[in-house]
């Protein structure tokens, strides 16, 4: 009878917590529970008063808020005032920057994939396709990217006044300053196709219209700067860079050595004007060697207080004329012969007034939560823009191509040890577009995703670098021999500057991801740090009490959630959808509440020492970023209507992500330092075993056969590059090989068939399609075919030599 009531206890708790149930329904649950235990004295009638007396005791405590304010929480602050670390100003205001949407519902532990579904697809404005298909089709047919790397080191004076006369440099910027005024994804769609054509171009794109002059003007500057600075921004007239990186503080903002001093000088052939005297060395900076206006970060201090009471202000931001005396600029480094204009800047003794600071006076010392907030926007476009171009090139270019060379008288995309690679390369296409588009859906409603664009950020770029690397492996020899007819090669050269912008992927991996989710997305955390922070005892206690008892019952909950979907596999979560895709859609539920309660644990044991201990938090990011990228991939899915060709695709991608998740979980529990705790991670989360292996052979057969001939779901997965059908472009010659190649396979199948009977003998093609057309095997026009196939081949496959390099 004992063990029966003792299994009633332990089925009710899990109950409670699996729905997450209040505590207020909890304490008359458990009241209910022991009334009745009372009256049917189900185990003596002294064994449940005793029961009843410390339930009530301890209902009392948790239930009158002063009471546990006082006895519990209370002593608990103590306790986290102790062993928590004290934020810098540059890391509060880094995790306080930015917004969290999607991201904090898969941190919760039970999504809500209503959220997720119901958010609007985002769409082109007609202006953007017209702009699409127009100017920007335009641009890339005048780029000729082996003249930019080989021979200008530069884009051509035509195409830089182009992109000037068309506004390529004024996308961000509304229309009445003379921009386009695009969406967010208007800006994405036009760095994936000029991403395609040229990474050169690209990067001269994305730089005015990301973090930069633009960006910080709209949101943080006064009427007088926009109304100066962004007409010309937009028509190229003032050609913007943005300096933050120094020689010795790159991902460390906070150890910027970059310097202004409050102080009065002569300006404009005024004297005693109040301004700043600066000093800096800057590297790194985009299009720094041709700009005409300089953002500039840099600590602002004060010491003979001109403008306030406080020494040093903090992170400050300006915006300087490069002609300003002191100020070198011009020279260029030179990034894996990718010759976007980069190079470094320097400023010694130069004096600007204060109305030079974004924003004005008012804005001093605000810069680093101006850089955060845009950066959280930024961030989410241009590199996972110009990450998913490549992948898209990669998976069409390379599929075609797989098909057109041919070894031992097959197409080279019909080995299985190619095929793998073209399955990866398809499948990471879908996947970063996925994630691209909901990324870009976020930013469009208002958002600024400070986590989910750390996540789009390093993934996509990591993706693009799996994606590249395969289509390298694929084509050879003819990929790693530059020149006009090399498509992949530079794309090849560029990955490591998109892996390195904007903070090294191992930083943004191990730091940013889970650090800032954790605290961000997480439904308690962030008040937790708040209320320890807090000066005032008794507002910091009423939040702390509140924090740290939802915290509990969160961590509890979840554990109960994850165990009990573990043991079920999922099968009885409720999802808004049905039909094949509807099981991945539990299975990620299911692994956000094991991430949810893993993630506790993890910040239980290490508290504020986790953001040390950058493995485990980068693969806690892994896991966070994995739902994330498979959840993008069932909206994209839902999105274009469940195209039954897509499917493929779309499994690939989520057993891919869960397979990932399951590893990352693996990994964490394997290096757990303390193992009861790692032994109890794993019952919880694994309480039958690991199951989510990676996709299929047979599944990965589906999806790089779409890539070996046009299709529908082909032309879909890489919609958004530009494909040249020019003959003599490097990727023309690949697509315009294709439909040839395929017309003339059954004629080549007849003609070897006849060979193996013995009707005919030749040693090459041409000789057997002589042989074939004297025995009538094939007329004039089947021969012409599988001419006109050899010569494309030939063509698509060639590789260029020079007389001297």
């Amino acid at each position: 009878m004992v063990m029966l009531c003792l299994l009633i206890g332990f089925i009710l708790f899990w109950v409670l917590a699996y729905f997450r149930a209040n505590l207020l329904v909890w304490t008359g649950t458990y009241a209910a529970a022991i009334a009745a235990g009372l009256y049917f004295q189900a185990a003596g009638f002294l064994a449940w008063l005793l029961v009843a007396g410390i339930f009530s005791a301890v209902a009392i405590i948790l239930n009158v808020l002063p009471l546990r304010r006082h006895l519990l929480s209370a002593t608990l602050l103590k306790i986290f005032r102790k062993i928590m670390p004290v934020m810098s100003d540059t890391e509060r205001e880094a995790i306080e920057a930015g917004t969290v949407w999607w991201d904090a519902e898969l941190f919760s532990g039970k999504p809500n994939w209503t959220v997720l579904l119901e958010t609007a697809k985002p769409t082109l404005t007609q202006e953007e396709r017209e702009f699409i298909d127009g100017p920007v089709d335009e641009l890339c047919r005048m780029i000729n990217d082996w003249q930019i790397t080989e021979e200008l080191h530069d884009l051509p004076p035509e195409v830089w006044q182009f992109m000037k006369d068309k506004g390529f440099f004024g996308m961000i910027i509304p229309k009445e300053f003379g921009g386009l005024g695009f969406t967010a994804l208007g800006h994405s769609s036009v760095v994936v196709k000029v991403a395609s054509r040229s990474i050169t171009a690209a990067v001269t794109v994305m730089v005015p219209n990301s973090l930069g002059p633009a960006e910080l003007l709209m949101h943080y500057g006064t009427n007088e700067q926009k109304k100066k600075y962004l007409p010309k921004l937009a028509t190229g007239e003032e050609m913007p860079c943005f300096a933050l990186t120094a020689p010795e503080a790159g991902s460390d903002a906070g150890a910027m050595p970059d310097n202004g001093v409050v102080c009065r000088g002569e300006f404009g052939g005024k004297k005693d004007v109040l301004g700043i005297r600066l000093n800096w060395d800057k590297r790194y900076i985009t299009l720094g060697p041709v700009a005409t206006v300089l953002g500039l970060a840099f600590k602002l201090y004060d010491p003979d207080h001109l403008i306030g009471d406080t020494d040093n202000i903090g992170i400050t931001v300006a915006l300087i004329p490069t002609d300003t005396p002191g100020i070198t600029i011009g020279r260029r480094h030179n990034p894996l012969s990718i010759p976007f204009q980069n190079g470094p800047n320097q400023g010694k003794d130069v004096f600007i007034p204060m109305d030079w600071i974004i924003g004005g006076q008012e804005q001093v010392g605000k810069g680093w939560r101006m850089l955060m907030e845009s950066l959280a926007a930024g961030r989410s476009i241009s590199l996972p823009a110009l990450s998913t171009g490549g992948c898209k090139v990669a998976a069409r270019t390379t599929g075609a191509y797989s098909r057109v060379r041919q070894q031992f008288k097959l197409p080279i995309g019909r080995f299985e040890g190619v095929e793998e690679a073209l399955a990866r390369i398809a499948g990471f296409a879908y996947m970063t577009d996925a994630a691209r588009t909901l990324t870009l859906a976020a930013v469009d409603r208002g958002e600024k995703p400070s986590v989910m664009s750390a996540i789009v950020k390093y993934h996509l770029t990591e993706h693009m670098r799996h994606a590249i690397n395969d289509a390298m492996d694929i084509q050879g020899g003819s990929g790693i021999c530059l020149g006009p007819k090399n498509f992949v090669g530079r794309v090849y050269q560029a990955l490591p500057i998109s892996i390195t912008v904007e903070g090294a992927n191992i930083l943004t991996r191990s730091l940013i991801i889970y650090g800032q989710g954790a605290i961000r997305c997480h439904p308690y955390v962030l008040t937790e740090m708040q209320a320890v922070a807090d000066s005032d005892h008794r507002r910091a206690l009423v939040n702390f009490d509140k924090a740290i008892f939802g915290h509990i019952g969160f961590t509890v909950s979840n554990a109960m959630r994850s165990l009990f979907l573990a043991m079920t596999g999922g099968y009885f979560v409720r999802i808004p959808v049905s039909g094949r895709i509807q099981r991945y859609y539990q299975l990620l539920t299911r692994m956000s509440a094991s991430f949810a309660f893993v993630s506790d644990v993890c910040m239980l044991v290490y508290g504020g020492s986790l953001k040390r201990k950058e493995k485990i938090s980068g693969r806690l990011g892994d896991i966070l970023s994995y739902l994330y990228l498979a959840s993008a991939t069932l909206k994209r899915f839902e999105d274009q209507g469940r195209p039954d060709d897509d499917l493929p695709l779309m499994r690939w991608v989520c057993l891919y992500c869960l397979h990932n998740i399951e590893r990352s979980f693996s990994h964490i529990m394997t290096n757990f330092p303390v193992r009861p705790i790692a032994w109890l991670m794993r019952m919880v989360v694994f309480p039958i075993g690991r199951h989510f292996h990676e996709p299929t052979d047979r599944l990965g057969h589906e999806i790089a056969t779409m890539l070996l001939q046009p299709s529908a779901a082909r032309d879909r997965l890489t919609r958004g590059v530009f494909v040249s059908d020019d003959p003599d472009d490097a990727v023309g010659r690949i697509e315009t090989a294709l439909p040839k190649v395929i017309a003339a396979e059954p004629v080549e199948r007849k003609l070897r068939q006849a060979e193996k009977r013995g009707d005919i003998a030749g040693e090459t093609m041409d000789a057997l399609v002589e042989a074939g057309l004297k025995a009538q095997l094939i007329n004039k026009q089947e021969a012409q075919l599988v001419t006109d196939a050899a010569a494309a081949r030939m063509n698509a496959i060639s590789v260029d030599d020079f007389e001297t390099l």
